[in-house]
């Protein structure tokens, strides 16, 4: 029998090479080059391979591109970060944390486009049936005509998947897969290569919306090559903090809608609960105290009220801390050296910490001008003041700069009865200018740092 093909490829970003590496030339990573073994084809050699007729190609102008149909997941903060809902014939891959919700998540979905009268299949290699079983029964599915497959071995579920058609179906997890064409263990790279392009293949022909759950590494990322993640149609992470009720759908990859909404959901007995108003999750009731300030994030088409916090203390270490949870951290050492540089407040001997209330991971610039208030509250022991909110990125010269979209900000905190909300000059002028209506709220343009922090109280 003749001995099968071997290559060393990196776990990480799948770069192949002839031998084995301590680092992977790719990627940088250490220690992460392992030895795939393939079974040799046993197709025709070469020499009497059979001659494949050339397809004729199509012009572009003859393509239909009429609507993807869409299945409504009938959860609606799925469907709002898948971009309407699933699509046929589409590839959905999940990540996250062990234990942050995942199954329970697709479960759910599943068991409510059941309901709905959708055919779906359950493939799970993780939990056998009794255990989803027990799942179910907490989510409310006891009774439910879900099909369950518990199976593992790649040619099995295709062979299912062509005999049952059904229109939605989650594999529990991708990395418990292994294919005979491939002779490592499950969750080699290229076991989880072999299976993904399997079941891509067998979604695409039968017009099946095919959600895979993938496992992460310890630094966050989706274990397996990238090569995985650009296979797929659409890469959504799942995050939060097993401390924390609430858990946070992005979308990283979205090749049907935008990659910029966030789902909201609360871990409760019952299953995941979809949050409809997330702002008063992220921000706490009654006033503010000092060390703390509101701002008004864009997650997608939503805005959010987030409430940033800060600790500024006396530090007894030759090198201060900078601590951040919720924001960058680099973009925190930036908006501290602009503080003690534009606005002299004394900070390079103070250890800071800054948090990001109710869990919100923060990417919008907008926000640089709350964490800074939030600073300079902290330091000052003085609170912001009641009804007081701020928005606006910050440069290296210490100017308040334009951010995208301030009307529908403005417009948040209206609803929310804030009564004064410091921004930058031009967002000021843009939004009196259209004519919004205040209904209370007080916009005071500010252009530099310094300003902002001698009009931060209410």
């Amino acid at each position: 029998m003749p001995r099968g093909k071997s290559s060393f490829i990196c776990r990480e970003c799948g770069h192949a090479s002839p031998g084995w590496l301590g680092r992977c030339p790719e990627c940088g990573s250490w220690n992460t080059i392992v030895e795939e073994i393939t079974k040799p084809s046993a197709g025709p050699s070469r020499a009497g391979a059979v001659a494949v007729a050339a397809p004729a190609p199509i012009r572009l102008v003859d393509v239909d591109a009429g609507a993807h149909s869409r299945i409504d997941t009938t959860l609606g903060e799925l469907n709002r970060v898948l971009g309407g809902g699933l699509v046929a014939g589409g590839v959905v891959l999940l990540g996250g944390e062990p234990g942050v919700g995942k199954s329970t998540l697709l479960l759910q979905a599943l068991l409510g486009m059941e309901r709905a009268g959708v055919p779906t299949l359950l493939v799970s290699g993780e939990e056998s049936a009794p255990q989803v079983k027990l799942r179910s029964r907490r989510l409310g599915g006891e009774a439910s005509e879900l099909r369950l497959l518990t199976e593992t071995q790649t040619e099995v579920v295709v062979a299912c998947l062509e005999n049952l058609r059904p229109a939605v179906c989650v594999v529990d997890s991708v990395q418990t897969l292994w294919s005979a064409e491939i002779s490592s263990a499950p969750g080699s790279v290229a076991q989880i290569r072999e299976a993904t392009g399997q079941l891509l293949r067998v979604a695409k022909s039968k017009g099946l919306a095919l959600l895979l759950v993938g496992h992460v590494t310890k630094d966050g990322e989706l274990a397996g090559p990238r090569v995985l993640e650009h296979m797929v149609d659409a890469v959504l992470s799942f995050e939060g903090e097993r401390a924390q009720p609430f858990r946070i759908l992005r979308a990283v990859k979205n090749r049907f809608g935008s990659t910029n909404e966030v789902g909201v959901f609360q871990m409760a007995e019952s299953g995941l609960e979809e949050v409809p108003d997330p702002s008063s999750v992220f921000m706490e009731e009654g006033e503010l105290r000092s060390g703390s300030a509101v701002v008004p994030v864009l997650e997608g088409s939503r805005c959010l009220l987030a409430e940033v916090q800060a600790l500024v203390a006396p530090s007894s270490l030759a090198m201060p801390q900078r601590v951040a949870r919720g924001v960058d951290r680099n973009r925190l050492a930036m908006i501290v050296a602009v503080l003690s540089r534009r606005a002299r407040i004394p900070l390079p001997k103070c250890d800071i910490f800054v948090n990001v209330a109710g869990g919100l991971v923060i990417e919008d610039p907008a926000a640089d001008l709350a964490v800074a208030l939030a600073i300079a509250s902290a330091w000052q022991d003085g609170p912001t003041g009641k009804g007081v909110a701020g928005f606006g990125e910050i440069s290296l010269t210490g100017k308040v700069r334009y951010v995208m979209q301030g009307e529908k900000r403005i417009q948040e905190l209206t609803r929310r009865g804030f009564q004064k909300v410091l921004l930058p000059a031009r967002n000021g002028e843009e939004y009196r200018a259209s004519g919004g209506i205040l209904s209370g709220l007080t916009l005071v343009a500010v252009t530099d740092i310094g300003e902002a922090v001698k009009n931060r109280s209410g």
